[in-house]
């Protein structure tokens, strides 16, 4: 028995772990599928890409997308220690004061949650009234910064887009280097920054390659989870809680598995219904994302990342190629300046990125494109069928509404336009994955062709429908969800350090210590 039971060791498990766990007198389990961190290309930044369809990768894809061409989608998600922040490209991004705003949640306004931002972030520029200094989670200044990655910057200004030196500080809009969760130039996933140092906590248990199948009940209130870990069945107790960290697929995944979702759907699979609440798996919201690849003479990608010497660099010194999160700089743009906030994101990467990642780069090559920061496209997670191993039937309904189709066709000709500035002339020379032309309807086919997921699925638990406003499920005991799928809308940016900061807010919430809304920061970080 246990006080508290959390699913998944993503970057909310790990820190609703760590945090929970600071009471001596609380007990702590934590639940991950997946096998330990160690995976040695887990924590060497630019070789995230050779841990996609691995035994550290859920593997997912998506049904059929009729926008995209009927193509089924590849969809990578974190299977170990970290979750997703193990193995994605370290970006990190708060995302932009409308979007918490826009919640409409009492307590989630951005002045609410930017103490935890600051509370968790340890940057190397240091504290100010922006950022923090000393916490858990090591924010950097990329170690790489490629040529071929500053060029992309300075083509950007010439096209017209200003500068930005922190895309976390006073406003989004412009263009330069992201920052990055990494430490001495290795990744620092929220596994590194919250659960690897305070593993010895007597109070705290871990279990890894530990698949939940369900959430166990009695009556209405949640008093566990069942699963199985070797062909062994297994359960463990929850005192006070069962917490949902798994994720925009799995926690709804994971919810209609134990009968708790849209009751017909439930029916379908031979399902009983404790709940019927058609909301679980719906509202589902991504970043699709579409460029392009050039190819170039000249020798500077991060395919030299493969030779001895920079090898060395990295292993000695924490530098070069190898400490490259791959897309280094982009930036952020209205298509329309009447907006609130940018609704584009560039992202460069110094390296051809080729087939969602999977494919091998063939020469020297530089890949960067736009992708959707306000969708209105939205998808849905139900299951395929009531084995608790089959994956999730995901329908992500990309490019389904007509405005997000607009606007990705202005982001395409916008990377277009930087491509073609002088800047970037000896990188961009040999188009190799490129619209056939600048007209609509060649970017519009390039578009259906190459779109692909920018990995920040959200919304499938969402505050207001599935929990309340402490997170906790509507309808049910003992039970919270607190992980992207709680976010009413998508944030604008990569998704990985909000989701931190919503499990640090969750975490005093269910400690009683958070703040009532629109208290002063200071008592937040107290």
């Amino acid at each position: 028995m246990y006080d508290y039971v959390i699913v998944g060791a993503g970057s909310a498990g790990c820190v609703l772990a760590a945090r929970l766990s600071e009471d001596p007198d609380v007990s702590v389990l934590l639940i991950e599928a997946g096998p330990s961190d160690t995976k040695e290309n887990v924590h060497v930044p630019a070789a995230f890409g050779s841990l996609f369809k691995t035994d550290v990768d859920w593997d997912y894809s998506t049904a059929p997308e009729n926008g995209c061409g009927g193509r089924m989608m590849y969809l990578p998600r974190g299977r170990t220690l970290g979750g997703s922040s193990s193995i994605n490209a370290m970006v990190y991004i708060r995302g932009a004061r409308e979007d918490y705003d826009g919640w409409g949640q009492t307590g989630w306004t951005y002045d609410d949650l930017l103490p935890y931002f600051i509370r968790s972030e340890d940057n190397e520029r240091g504290a100010s009234n922006l950022h923090g200094a000393g916490g858990p989670l090591s924010v950097s200044d990329s170690r790489s910064r490629n040529p071929m990655a500053h060029a992309f910057v300075d083509a950007a200004v010439e096209a017209g887009h200003p500068g930005n030196e922190d895309f976390n500080g006073a406003g989004q809009d412009g263009v330069g280097f992201y920052q990055v969760t990494q430490r001495r130039g290795m990744r620092c996933s929220a596994a590194v920054a919250f659960l690897a140092p305070v593993l010895e906590r007597p109070n705290l248990t871990v279990e890894t390659h530990l698949q939940v199948h369900r959430i166990v009940f009695e009556g209405t209130r949640a008093v566990g989870v069942a699963g199985e870990r070797a062909g062994q069945a297994i359960e463990e107790r929850a005192g006070s809680e069962v917490i949902l960290s798994a994720g925009a697929y799995n926690s709804p995944q994971l919810l209609m598995l134990s009968g708790v979702g849209p009751a017909e759907h439930l029916a379908t699979r031979e399902i009983d219904v404790l709940l019927d609440q058609p909301e679980v798996g719906r509202n589902l919201a991504d970043h699709v994302n579409c460029g392009a690849i050039w190819t170039t003479d000249e020798p500077v990608s991060l395919l030299l990342g493969m030779e001895p010497e920079q090898q060395l660099a990295f292993a000695e010194r924490g530098e070069g190629p190898l400490t490259s999160n791959v897309a280094e700089s982009g930036g952020f743009w209205r298509t329309d300046e009447s907006l609130p906030a940018p609704d584009i994101q560039f992202h460069c990467a110094p390296v051809m990125f080729v087939d969602e990642g999977l494919g091998d780069p063939t020469a020297h090559g530089m890949s960067f494109g736009a992708c959707l920061l306000t969708p209105r496209s939205r998808g849905s997670v139900t299951l395929r069928s009531n084995d608790p191993t089959a994956k999730p039937w995901i329908r992500h309904e990309y490019l389904s509404d007509p405005d997000d189709v607009r606007v990705m066709l202005e982001g395409l000709r916008m990377t277009l336009e930087i491509a073609g500035r002088p800047a970037l002339a000896r990188y961009c020379a040999s188009p190799f994955v490129h619209p056939e032309s600048s007209s609509e309807d060649d970017l519009l086919a390039h578009l259906r062709r190459r779109a692909s997921t920018l990995y920040h699925p959200t919304g499938t638990c969402a505050m207001g429908s599935v929990v309340d406003g402490e997170l906790r499920f509507l309808g049910l005991d003992g039970l919270r969800v607190v992980d992207a799928s709680v976010m009413p809308q998508i944030t604008r940016g990569n998704t990985n350090a909000p989701v931190i900061a919503v499990a640090e807010r969750a975490a005093d919430l269910i400690r009683g210590r958070a703040p009532a809304a629109g208290e002063a920061a200071a008592e937040a970080v107290a």
